[in-house]
């Protein structure tokens, strides 16, 4: 079978039932099954099925996806991130457009805790959109910041999300967390240039209000107790992976133990924040190794195939330039984001992007960045980006999606403006892994 049938063939198997709202995993599954019967035959077919699945799993590098997440659904679930988010607002003193900044700010920070956008983007809109609302902040400060920031977590290590395409695409998981380190600090950036544009344009967008001024030592006492332990956490994480002390799974279970000891110093944790953090973190578990058994899977079906060598060969005798390539893999990557939620496009691009780039002679841990960033502006960009249904679905009532829309445009154009940024310097994204050698 000619290499185009054959990838038409298991690409469109999905498709189908995807369209039949099959769950995504299963969808992958019936279409590993039609492969291996097609291209294996017979018991063999089966039993090789069950043994590349075994083998997606059974692996230590996915032991920070459970630990990354346990870590941020104690940090949400204890009540310490509404406690940091407190310290910052009061911190930030008579700055104009302050909500704006906290929501940045304490966004960044809850995005290097939780590993999770779509936590993200719930606890910002449920906890500081109701504020700006009732001190008639205009959408482009409120709803904007808020749906830019929450995707965040997608680019931000810990990513639960960078962590699965890692995975997949077989890239070193510990250096592709640290690449969204620099990405993820342009992101915050740009968002804050936003915020300060528009305050200066138009004070009225976000009206002063009065607040009560703190002394430099109360804001010391302010900051040591409540923002620096947190940061702490952060940096003992992101630290321990980039000077090479600990694994990726290492680094994670000390930083649950170390959010656990800030839980139990700031006396938030019961027996109900536990269970529910554990309830949280082993139903996305179960999810997300279902959803990697099928695509790695399906990434052996591609192999088997021929039909991922058969691509690479076509497109390296192509007259195209090679960045045109790329430019098509992430318009591929961005259009999809309009109609797919971000795990099903990372089972399906996946394990043929990675290859392909990998014949055009691209650096993997670069192009899974900008993946990431696609993924991330897809969350904001309708008519499916999921990211504006969890924020009105959290909205107070009188925020209609199509303000979120209109709201998110500014911060999409300056992620897509990062991401022109990242392709002219690539050396953004790889100079942080090329320190862990």
């Amino acid at each position: 079978m000619p290499w185009y049938e054959a990838g038409g063939l298991l690409i469109g198997t999905i498709l189908i039932f995807m369209a039949l709202r099959m769950p995504v995993a299963m969808a992958f599954l019936t279409a590993n099954l039609v492969g291996a019967l097609i291209f294996i035959g017979g018991e063999v077919a089966i039993m090789q099925l069950v043994a590349n699945a075994t083998t997606s799993v059974t692996t230590f590098t996915l032991v920070p996806v459970p630990l990354f997440l346990l870590m941020g659904e104690l940090f949400f679930h204890t009540g310490v991130a509404l406690r940091v988010f407190d310290a910052i607002d009061r911190l930030l003193g008579r700055i104009p457009g302050r909500l704006s900044y906290l929501t940045v700010g304490g966004g960044t920070l809850f995005a290097a805790l939780s590993g999770s956008s779509i936590a993200n983007i719930a606890m910002l809109g449920s906890t500081l959109l109701p504020q700006m609302e009732a001190r008639r902040y205009k959408p482009v400060l409120s709803v904007g910041p808020i749906i830019a920031t929450g995707g965040l977590a997608i680019m931000i290590p810990p990513s639960a999300l960078g962590v699965l395409l890692g995975s997949i695409a077989q890239i070193d998981i510990g250096k592709l967390l640290i690449a969204g380190i620099v990405p993820g600090l342009l992101l915050a950036s740009a968002y804050v240039a936003i915020i300060a544009y528009c305050t200066w344009r138009d004070p009225e967008a976000a009206p002063r209000y009065p607040v009560e001024p703190l002394p430099l030592a109360s804001k010391l006492r302010l900051a040591a107790t409540n923002v620096l332990p947190m940061a702490s956490v952060i940096f003992m994480v992101v630290g321990l992976i980039i000077y090479g002390i600990a694994t990726p799974s290492e680094a994670a279970a000390f930083g649950v133990l170390g959010v656990l000891i800030l839980a139990l110093l700031f006396r938030s944790l019961t027996w109900e924040s536990v269970r529910k953090s554990l309830l949280g973190t082993v139903r996305v578990t179960g999810m997300v190794f279902l959803i990697i058994v099928g695509a790695s899977t399906f990434s052996q079906m591609l192999a088997l195939s021929g039909a991922s060598s058969g691509l690479i060969s076509w497109v390296t005798t192509l007259s195209f330039h090679p960045l045109w390539v790329l430019a098509g893999m992430l318009m591929i990557v961005f259009v999809l984001g309009m109609l797919m939620e971000s795990v099903s496009i990372i089972m399906l691009v996946a394990p043929i992007f990675f290859p392909l780039a990998a014949g055009l002679g691209y650096d993997a841990i670069w192009l899974a960045i900008l993946i990431l960033l696609m993924l991330e502006i897809s969350l904001a960009t309708p008519p499916f980006g999921i990211g504006l249904f969890v924020l009105a679905g959290v909205a107070p009532r009188g925020v209609t999606l199509s303000t979120i829309v209109r709201a998110s445009l500014p911060y999409i154009i300056a992620a897509l403006l990062i991401a022109c940024l990242l392709i002219a310097f690539p050396q953004l994204v790889t100079f942080l892994p090329g320190l862990m050698g």
